[in-house]
């Protein structure tokens, strides 16, 4: 047993006083004589024995009460000293990701654990506690009370290594104090295996919720499946996690204003289209009726009026080719000769290319490096008649490998760089039996790296760098078959796409966007993003016909936004959250042995209090007191 006050203790040593006092007769008695002393001589003998007793008796419940109410005052406790007297310090992760508002008996998940926590955690008691958007540092439930009932639902969530981590580091650095981390969450199975390394300084509990019902359906994505010179057709795909359903209903929105309605049959993936107007902007949003998780059941998009990629050709060859492939309704092409080029143009094009130049002067290389310092894509076909010279000065302001002497030999173009943005998407799988294409003659080179397509001994055909592209041969018929290769369309095209980063239907929030405005800005202007009646100036970059955007932690709400040049609109971006997050599949940490699992906040809360309970003791002194006194009334009025 163990005392909070032992100083007191030390009035134990009063109780000498009453002892003294019952010890000694103090009291002195008068003799009075009688004529038969005998008779009285008995009484006097019995009354002095019965005297004794009770006085004995009484000091003994004197004592007892007297000592009680001492020891109670030192407050006694009982309580296990390796716990009780080192520091304890809890850490809790709370998961407010997006699965969280899977429905329990008590509303969310996350309303669940929110309430718990509130209802057990002792209101004084120091805590840390994260979320996957908001940390509260060394604070108590009490205190941040109505931050966690506004709580709401982050679109982002941290990997369980980063938890852990994150959680780790919110400990001192004191090795004696005990540390309890606490992980709420409804553990969504993820790519990665769950797995937490065991640590002697730190106690996991780990407080796995589950929701009632597993169903959920939610939008997956929505692209343009088709189109022609009136109409887009968008496809939308759907996907549900539970039992089929035989009619849901998907409802196309403009604006406020519904546009289109259709509905699925769905048991695993479902998809539906809708037709729009190809001329008109179009500020849509797609909405499914499910009752589960709420944030997937909308999906914002929209259509722009489309601006044409400008793509000027400087050629001293044929460049019927490159008209089949930049063609009016998505680019704005130009050709002209060398010997006619104004040099005033350069600066308005999104892409230049250069075909099968003889020579290529100093002034156009200086223009040439200042346009694509602003943003411009250059590509380079060589002629055979090419001057190595300039031609090597202009590779050297971009890192492009030099050119060497012209060498007349047959080679095949046998190795596609699959990984490369220009063909990542353009083949289903990779491909061995490709009729590739060949060339009569070509420039060695000095280098192979960043190939987008190479020779069969691995010697460069295409090189890029530093939003620069050089083929290594001429392109021309006599030369070359790469012109009727079906390669030739997906690189030239994706060349010239990328010039210009046209805006997607929508992006994703929390990953990094690159977006292209094209546009014009006075020296001092800058691009805003507006939504209601909040503005925010993203990351940007200015061109001289263009403003290149970055965004990724904004916004951070789904939705449509207006990218604005002071109070003009100039188009708009469409915004929606992670998919990841619908899937309702959980990790089965009960078949994890090492972890110590609980169903439920108060239960982990309760474990941690019970490990560091103290045992107080002070009331049952306060009532072996109360009983002793009452003892010593008894006594006093009933022993005769």
């Amino acid at each position: 047993m163990q005392f909070k006050h032992p100083e007191i203790l030390y009035a134990l040593l009063l109780l000498v006083i009453p002892i003294i006092v019952h010890l000694f007769q103090l009291r002195r008695f008068q003799k009075v004589e009688f004529t038969n002393v005998e008779f009285l001589k008995k009484i006097t003998l019995q009354t002095r024995k019965s005297s004794q007793l009770k006085k004995w008796l009484t000091l003994l419940t004197r004592l007892l009460l007297l000592a009680c109410a001492i020891i109670a005052f030192a407050q006694p406790y009982l309580a296990d000293s390796n716990t009780f007297n080192a520091k304890s310090e809890t850490v809790i992760y709370l998961d407010n990701s997006f699965s969280m508002q899977a429905k329990s008996s008590n509303g969310s998940l996350l309303n669940k654990a929110v309430q718990d926590l509130i209802e057990t955690m002792d209101d004084k008691e120091q805590i840390t506690l994260f979320t996957n958007d908001n940390t509260f540092v060394n604070t108590t439930t009490k205190a941040i009370k109505n931050d966690l009932i506004q709580l709401k639902h982050s679109p982002n969530q941290l990997s369980y290594e980063a938890v852990v981590l994150k959680g780790k580091n919110a400990f001192s650095n004191d090795k004696s104090s005990i540390k309890n981390l606490i992980l709420i969450s409804d553990f969504q199975q993820k790519d990665d295996p769950f797995s937490i390394e065991k640590d002697s300084l730190v106690r996991f509990k780990l407080v796995q919720l589950k929701p009632e019902n597993l169903n959920n359906v939610s939008i997956d994505t929505i692209f343009i499946s088709n189109f022609n010179v009136d109409n887009l057709e968008l496809t939308v795909n759907l996907n549900n996690e539970g039992a089929a359903i035989e009619t849901l209903p998907v409802s196309l929105y403009n604006n406020d204003n519904l546009v289109a309605k259709s509905a699925v049959s769905i048991e695993d993936k479902a998809e539906t289209t809708f037709t729009i107007p190809l001329d008109n902007a179009f500020d849509g949003k797609i909405i499914i009726e499910d009752t589960n998780l709420q944030y997937d059941n909308s999906l914002y998009f929209n259509i722009n009026q489309r601006e044409k990629i400008k793509v000027l050709s400087i050629y001293e060859a044929d460049d019927v080719f490159l008209r089949k492939i930049y063609t009016d309704d998505e680019f704005e092409y130009t050709s002209v000769r060398f010997n006619e080029l104004n040099y005033n143009t350069l600066e308005s094009q999104n892409l230049i290319v250069l075909n099968e130049l003889k020579d290529i002067p100093n002034s156009l290389t200086i223009a040439l490096k200042s346009f694509t310092e602003n943003g411009g894509y250059l590509v380079t076909i060589p002629s055979s008649e090419s001057s190595l010279t300039s031609y090597n000065q202009l590779f050297a302001n971009y890192s492009l490998p030099s050119f060497n002497n012209l060498i007349s030999s047959e080679k095949k173009i046998t190795n596609i760089n699959f990984s490369h943005p220009l063909l990542m998407n353009v083949f289903d799988k990779k491909v061995s039996n490709f009729q590739y294409p060949r060339v009569g003659s070509f420039f060695p080179t000095n280098s192979n790296s960043s190939s987008v397509l190479s020779y069969e001994d691995g010697a460069s055909f295409l090189s890029e760098a530093n939003h620069s592209f050089a083929f290594s041969s001429p392109l021309n018929e006599d030369n070359s078959n790469f012109k009727n290769s079906p390669l030739i369309v997906p690189v030239l095209y994706n060349i010239g796409k990328q010039s210009l980063k046209v805006p997607q239907l929508y992006y994703t929030i929390g990953q990094e966007n690159t977006i292209d405005i094209s546009t014009q800005l006075s020296q001092d202007n800058i691009l805003t993003l507006v939504v209601d009646e909040h503005s925010v100036v993203p990351l940007q970059q200015t061109y001289t016909n263009k403003v290149e955007l970055k965004t990724s932690e904004y916004p951070d709400v789904a939705g449509i936004l207006a990218v604005n040049n002071k109070e003009t609109t100039l188009q708009h971006l469409s915004y929606n959250y992670n998919r990841n997050e619908s899937n309702l599949s959980y990790f089965n940490l009960s078949d994890m042995d090492d972890l110590d699992v609980q169903s439920s906040v108060a239960s982990a809360i309760e474990d941690i209090k019970s490990a560091t309970n103290v045992n107080e003791l002070w009331k049952w002194f306060v009532i072996f007191a109360l009983i002793f006194l009452i003892i010593e009334m008894l006594i006093l009025k009933f022993l005769k």
